[in-house]
């Protein structure tokens, strides 16, 4: 008897002490939380339902004769439903006769500076399209994949096309029916063939943001001095302001210029670009010398609130040095962009503007821009020194030097940034 309670008794204290063992354990290691809201919400999807995040919209439908692809900069975010119009600088250029080499040379010196992409609308005669198409082609694709173009013919909506044709210079008057052309296009930057960009066309652009309401169209002076401008000597037309403007370079809104009903000399109420081009040439065709540049004068004498004016450095020409330098702005900036009218690229005239044209012609493009453009360039203004143009080499040198330093900066440095990063 005595035994078995010593035997219970000892089971008893067994038990007591696995009881207390095993409440220690569980207050030790309190329950686990549930997992919060959001992460079970993560895990009830299943895999099939995120699959459609990482699909891709199916490729646009390119237009015959375009040229479409890629301008994105590494590292730079896709943007794959916004339309290429979008994302371009369109730039319109209008070539006949013998201007396939000038337009050439000026789509390369769009090229070699500008950062976004590029549409390019050249308009040409018929024989032409097939020269252009062949050396477009023949450029390397770490150029070609910066731009778009299309090539559209010689067309004139209204009045008599053989006239329009023979104004001024072969086929310049196509400029004025671009807003009718293009009637997709918002926004483009016309110059005329014998223009060259020293900076990227992304500057100029960015000036249609300066835009006020009821500014649509942007160029620069006829001349700086009125007592030596030719339309404050001798035009017999109205012209714009004290020395009227220079169309071989022109920013133009075209959905505003669209839009608009312009002032005009002819009827009292107002009338549409398009309404308003023939009756206005009719009218003033034996008054007028510089063509569609007149009657782009006489239109914005009659609507001076429609025009931006930005200053002579954006569209540089010899009459800016030639008589002693007059442009203040590239005096302290440097050239923008260069217009070589008076033929001077093809003539001894003006040898300072032919040493631009020829150094840009003959640059290989994919070498360096100091040793095979801004160097050579330096050699030849040596000899253009006895010109009243040569005479101030830094108004030439000064934007093209720093525009360089840019490109380099954006494509080796920036370049290797990237790669020591990864």
């Amino acid at each position: 008897m005595r035994l078995s309670c010593k035997v219970a008794a000892a089971l008893l204290c067994l038990g007591s002490l696995l009881l207390l063992y095993l409440l220690a354990g569980s207050a030790a290691a309190p329950p686990r939380p549930p997992p919060a809201p959001s992460a079970l919400a993560r895990l009830a999807v299943p895999p099939a339902r995120r699959q459609p995040r990482l699909s891709r919209s199916p490729p646009r439908r390119i237009p015959a004769g375009v040229r479409l692809v890629s301008a994105r900069k590494p590292g730079e975010q896709k943007h794959s439903r916004e339309p290429s119009s979008l994302q371009c600088m369109h730039l319109a250029v209008v070539a006949c006769g013998d201007r396939l080499e000038e337009t050439l040379i000026m789509l390369k010196s769009a090229l070699l500076f500008s950062n976004r992409r590029l549409c390019f609308h050249i308009f040409a005669e018929d024989s032409l399209k097939p020269e252009f198409e062949k050396k477009l082609k023949e450029w390397p694709s770490s150029y070609t994949k910066k731009f778009e173009y299309n090539i559209y013919p010689i067309t004139f909506s209204v009045g008599n096309a053989q006239e329009w044709k023979k104004l001024f210079k072969p086929c310049a008057a196509q400029r004025l029916f671009l807003p009718v052309i293009l009637k997709d296009v918002d926004s483009l930057l016309y110059v005329d063939t014998d223009v060259l960009f020293l900076r990227p066309i992304d500057d100029i652009w960015h000036i249609l943001t300066e835009f006020n309401s009821t500014q649509l169209a942007a160029m620069a002076p006829e001349h700086e001095i009125p007592k030596i401008g030719w339309y404050s000597r001798f035009a017999r037309h109205p012209y714009y302001g004290t020395t009227g403007v220079n169309s071989g370079v022109m920013l133009m809104n075209l959905t505003r210029i669209r839009n608009t009903q312009f002032k005009n000399s002819m009827i009292p109420s107002g009338l549409t670009w398009e309404e308003m081009l023939y009756p206005l040439y009719q009218k003033y065709k034996n008054y007028i010398t510089w063509g569609d540049q007149d009657l782009l004068n006489i239109i914005f004498y009659f609507n001076p609130e429609c025009l931006y004016v930005f200053p002579c450095q954006w569209n540089y020409r010899p009459d800016h040095c030639m008589y002693g330098s007059n442009c203040k702005g590239a005096e302290e900036e440097g050239v923008s962009i260069l217009h070589g009218n008076r033929g001077v690229y093809h003539d001894d005239k003006q040898p300072t503007f032919k040493a631009l044209y020829e150094v840009i012609r003959d640059f290989p493009f994919e070498d360096n821009l100091f040793q095979s453009l801004y160097y050579p360039l330096q050699s030849k203004f040596l000899d253009t020194v006895h010109t009243l143009c040569g005479r101030i080499p830094q108004v030439f040198l000064k934007q093209i030097e720093k525009t360089m330093k840019k490109v380099y900066e954006n494509r080796v440095i920036v370049y290797l940034g990237a790669n020591h990063r990864y």
